[in-house]
Parts: structure tokens; C-alpha cells; sequence
């Protein structure tokens, strides 16, 4: 096996756009590409491109008329189906998005597929995580499901075990609905809590199909949660669940879109907690999967304080290199921020709140705590289904 990170990127993936008033702005992937190469990051990972997904491996998991009505809106932006979630305010149609989104799915589905062949140990999709999109829909700014689709490769090639962890804000719903009924993938979702955040699902009472109960894994947490408490949820479920489902590759979404900055949720978490996780995410990795790590960006629309240092973080990580949180941002990356946005780039790779402290679950817990009930909550409704205690 490769001990060099695969980095997937075409720069084609920044013409996935909704258009100039959608807060899913392209520039966040390209500042993120940018600030990866202002860090020599580039020459510590093999950039590779993989071919976008044809049709076949769409059909993992998307139903044969959403490919065809996603082809046509595609094609004709005006002739949308919104009976398919296409042309909606979330999902506006826009020339070119069959080829877009299907080049995305492809980035993270050659990202499975070169680590399971062990052409690499690590591999970074941060165009990708667009785990809203449903079989037979468009959802939440989403349009092919990558993050399912890779997974769906993956036990297509062989594996028997597969764990997805997924830390954006929002509820990975369209990951879980893809595997509902399948116990050979594990998903697990922390997000912010549905009675306060689209898609209003991730209840801690979702935990599979009858013939998978226990395969599904929702922690919903309380709007303001902050760097303590989202860790400590974190470190109170997921370890525990790996160390028991023990999986041949580990697939995680990173979206950005916990940070306190971030105009689309009540989370209050700082960009030195995301590098926590992911830190940690790697650390599982190694512990459970063998180092099999496929990494996944996702949502985050502070697109220029945040978005671009977070996945950058990543990219460090997987490949090795670690960012020290107190570096200096490279002052070319902060002058092409201007030039591109007119906004002023952050000047170092922290919040300001390393090391995050937080306190871990063995240490007992408060009944009376919002952040505790949360995590009691998904415990009491899982891990008994596992055979483990809550």
C-alpha cells in the first residue's frame, strides 16, 4: 500500500454553481485549492483526477429517471422537474450540472477506490460530501449523493464493513437512506438538532431497517452547542462504535458548516474543534480501518473565513503534514481572497482556541445537561441494538 495521500481535484468541480445569489459559492473550492498549494501541501499528496461517474455507477444508488430528468434539466435549465427536487431554490438547474455533479461523484468514488486497492492510504475529496441527495432527488443543495455512491463502490468491490462518519451540521439523511437496510455500512451523523435545522430528520430513534437495527447512528444536538460539548459528543459515541463495528475502510464528511461564523446554522463551533475532529477521524482510521481513510468535504458557506483552513487542515492531515494552528496564513493566498472577493483573508490557521479542551463521557455525566441528554439519548436508542452498553 501507497503511504502517500491521494488529493482528488479538477479544477472543472468549481463549476458546480447555482448561481451568484446561492450560498453555496465555488470560490470556496477554489480558495481551498489555493491555500492547499500556498502550504507546498500539493507536493506532499498525489493530485489526481479521477473520470467522472458514468452511468452504471450512478446507478448504485440513484434510480435510472432521476439520472434522466438531472441529464435533461442539464441540458435545458428551463424544462426542470421539481417533482425530482431540480429547479428549486435549494437546487436550481444551470447548464452543464449532469456533467458537474457526476465529475464530482467521480473525484470521491476514485477516492474509494484507490484506497481499498491500497494505491493510497489516505485519500481527500473536499468538492465532495453532498449527502443530501436522495435516490430519486435533488435535496439540499445536492444533487448526486458522492459520499453514498463511493460507500456503494466500495461494496462493490469487496468490502464488508464500511463506517461513514459525517460532522457537518446538517443530518447526513441521504447517506442514511441510502444504507437504511444494509448492516454492512455503519453511519453515523452528529448535527445539529432536526427541530432547528433542515432536513428535520436525524432523530436519535432512527437506527436502521429491522434487518439493520443498530446500523444507523444520529446524535442531535442542541442549537449553540459549542468546541466542549461537540467533542465530548463526538468522543462519547464514535470511538466506541468503531472499536465494535470494526470497518475495513472509514469514509468521513467534514463539513465546515458547525462553525460560529456559518450564516446557515446555530452551532458554535471553531475551526481549532473541526481540526480536533479530523485529527481524530485519522487517529480512528488507524486504530480500526488499517488507515483506510477516504475524507469528504460537505457543507460550510463562510466561504472565505472558514471553509478554505478547515479542508486545508485536512488536506495536512491526511497527507502527513500536519498545520500547526498558530501558522501565519500565506500572504499570496490572503491578496488572491482580495482579488477574487473583496473581502480580507484571516491571517493565521486558528480561531484562537488551541488546544480545545472538553471533557470525556467516562467521567460520568450530568442528567440535567442539554449536550448530556443528547448524547444519553443516541447511547440508550444504539448501542444496546450493538450489544454494547449506553
Amino acid at each position: 500500500m501507497s503511504g502517500r495521500a491521494q488529493l482528488m481535484w479538477d479544477e472543472a468541480v468549481t463549476g458546480y454553481d447555482f448561481g451568484p445569489d446561492h450560498p453555496m459559492d465555488p470560490v470556496r473550492l477554489g480558495l481551498t485549492k489555493r491555500l492547499v498549494d500556498a502550504f507546498g501541501l500539493d507536493r506532499d499528496v498525489d493530485v489526481v483526477a479521477a473520470k467522472p461517474a458514468g452511468e452504471s455507477t450512478l446507478r448504485l444508488v440513484h434510480r435510472e429517471d432521476y439520472i434522466a430528468a438531472v441529464k435533461a434539466a442539464s441540458a435545458d435549465p428551463s424544462a426542470a422537474d421539481q417533482a425530482y427536487g431540480l429547479g428549486t431554490m435549494d437546487d436550481p438547474a444551470f447548464a452543464g450540472m449532469h456533467e458537474v455533479s457526476a465529475l464530482i461523484a467521480g473525484q470521491s468514488v476514485g477516492a474509494a477506490e484507490a484506497v481499498w486497492r491500497g494505491e493510497a492510504l489516505h485519500a481527500v475529496n473536499f468538492a465532495g460530501g453532498l449527502h443530501h441527495a436522495m435516490p430519486g432527488a435533488a435535496s439540499g443543495f445536492c444533487i448526486y449523493n458522492d459520499a453514498s455512491l463511493a460507500i456503494a463502490r466500495l461494496l462493490e468491490l469487496g468490502a464488508e464493513r464500511v463506517a461513514y462518519v459525517d460532522v457537518d451540521v446538517h443530518h447526513g439523511d441521504g447517506v442514511q437512506a441510502a444504507f437504511w437496510d444494509d448492516p454492512r455500512v455503519l453511519t453515523i451523523s452528529l448535527h445539529e438538532h432536526p427541530r432547528t435545522l433542515f432536513p428535520q430528520t436525524g432523530w436519535p430513534e432512527e437506527t436502521g431497517a429491522d434487518s439493520a437495527e443498530g446500523s444507523a447512528v444520529n446524535v442531535a444536538l442542541p442549537a449553540g452547542t459549542g468546541d466542549a460539548g461537540w467533542l465530548r459528543a463526538f468522543h462519547a459515541v464514535v470511538p466506541e462504535l468503531l472499536a465494535d463495528f470494526r470497518p475495513q475502510v472509514l469514509v468521513t464528511q467534514h463539513g465546515a458548516d458547525t462553525h460560529f461564523e456559518d450564516p446557515l446554522a446555530h452551532l458554535a463551533v471553531s475551526l481549532d474543534a473541526q481540526r480536533a475532529v479530523q485529527v481524530a477521524c485519522h487517529e480512528l482510521a488507524h486504530e480500526y480501518a488499517d488507515g483506510r481513510w477516504v475524507a469528504l468535504g460537505g457543507g460550510g458557506y463562510a466561504v472565505v473565513e472558514v471553509v478554505p483552513r478547515s479542508w486545508t487542515h485536512l488536506v495536512g492531515i491526511a497527507a502527513g503534514r500536519p498545520i500547526e494552528p498558530a501558522t501565519v496564513v500565506p500572504e499570496s493566498w490572503r491578496q488572491e481572497v482580495f482579488a477574487r472577493t473583496r473581502q480580507l483573508g484571516p491571517g493565521r490557521m486558528t480561531d484562537g482556541r488551541w488546544p480545545v479542551s472538553w471533557a470525556g463521557w467516562d467521567a460520568g455525566y450530568d442528567p440535567a445537561d442539554r449536550l448530556d441528554q443528547a448524547v444519553l439519548a443516541t447511547r440508550r436508542a444504539v448501542f444496546p441494538l450493538r450489544g454494547l452498553l449506553a
